[in-house]
C-alpha cells in the first residue's frame, strides 16, 4: 500500500518484511494504541497503524461521523500494491471499518488480504441492540464511559483532557451507531474473530456471525478480559495472531 499519507503510521518500517499487518483502532483511540505490537510480533511482520482524521497528530482535522465517508476517504488515500502480502486487524469500530474498507477494495479489484482479524465486534449483519451512546447528555455519557472501562481513572477525572476527548468519542460512536449493513457476497479469505470472555457487549454468539462473511475458515478465539481484553491479554492475543499469519510467511 502507498504509505505516504496521513492515514498510515509505519511504526517500525521494514523493507524486507514478508507481511504487513494494518491495524484499525477502536473508538477514541489513536494509531499509537498499536505501537507496542511492533516490539512483540516477529520483525518480518511490519505493523502499520491507521490514524483517523481528528485523532492523534490529525487532531486539527474534521472528525468523520459516517462510515461510508470514512471508507471513501481511506480508499482515495491508499490501496494495496499488486504484490503486497498483507492482513488487517480491527477492534470494535476498527473491525467494522476494516471490513467495509475491504469490501470497497474488492469492488475496485484490488488484491485482497491473506487473512482478516476482527475483534470486539459481532458479525456486521447482526443488529446492534445496545442503546445509542453518542447522543447522551454529558452526565450520562461520562457514566457510560466508566462502564465501558476503556480509559483509566486518571483520564476520566482529568476535566480538560475529557473535554478534548469527548467530541472524538461521540463522533466515533456515531460512526458505529449509524452503520447500516448491506448484503454482499462473502470474502474468500479466512476470518479470525477475537473477543473477551467478560465482554458485556459482544458475546461469542455475536462473533460467530462473522462466519457468514467468508467462504473460508472462520475461527473464534476468546481471551480473559472485558471489551478491552486486547490490552490485558495482549501477549496471548499476539501469539495467536503470529501463529495464524505464520503459514503465509513461507
Amino acid at each position: 500500500m502507498n504509505n505516504n499519507n496521513q492515514w498510515i503510521v509505519r511504526i517500525k518500517p521494514n523493507p524486507i518484511a514478508k507481511m504487513k499487518l494494518y491495524c484499525f483502532p477502536y473508538s477514541g483511540a489513536t494509531a499509537s494504541v498499536y505501537f507496542p505490537w511492533a516490539e512483540i510480533l516477529p520483525s518480518i511482520i511490519e505493523i502499520n497503524s491507521i490514524q483517523l482524521p481528528g485523532h492523534g497528530n490529525r487532531i486539527s482535522e474534521t472528525l468523520i461521523t459516517n462510515l461510508d465517508e470514512m471508507v471513501g476517504k481511506l480508499l482515495s488515500s491508499f490501496q494495496p500494491g499488486k504484490n503486497e502480502s498483507y492482513a488487517f486487524f480491527g477492534h470494535s469500530l476498527g473491525a467494522l471499518l476494516s471490513f467495509e474498507f475491504l469490501r470497497a477494495l474488492r469492488k475496485e479489484k484490488y488484491p485482497m488480504p491473506k487473512i482478516l482479524f476482527v475483534s470486539g465486534h459481532g458479525g456486521p449483519q447482526i443488529p446492534d441492540l445496545n442503546p445509542n451512546i453518542h447522543t447522551l447528555p454529558d452526565v450520562d455519557f461520562d457514566q457510560k464511559l466508566r462502564e465501558i472501562n476503556g480509559m483509566t481513572k486518571d483520564v476520566l477525572e482529568n476535566r480538560e483532557l475529557m473535554e478534548l476527548l469527548k467530541p472524538i468519542l461521540r463522533a466515533d460512536f456515531e460512526v458505529c451507531e449509524r452503520y447500516i449493513y448491506k448484503q454482499d457476497p462473502p470474502f474468500d479469505f479466512p476470518i479470525i474473530a477475537f473477543g473477551g470472555l467478560q465482554d458485556p457487549y459482544v458475546s461469542r454468539g455475536d462473533l460467530e456471525g462473522w462466519q457468514q462473511q467468508t467462504s473460508q475458515k472462520c475461527s473464534i478465539r476468546m481471551f480473559p478480559g472485558d471489551h478491552f481484553y486486547l490490552h490485558s491479554a495482549r501477549m496471548m492475543l499476539l501469539q495467536v495472531i503470529a501463529r495464524e499469519i505464520a503459514p503465509f510467511l513461507v
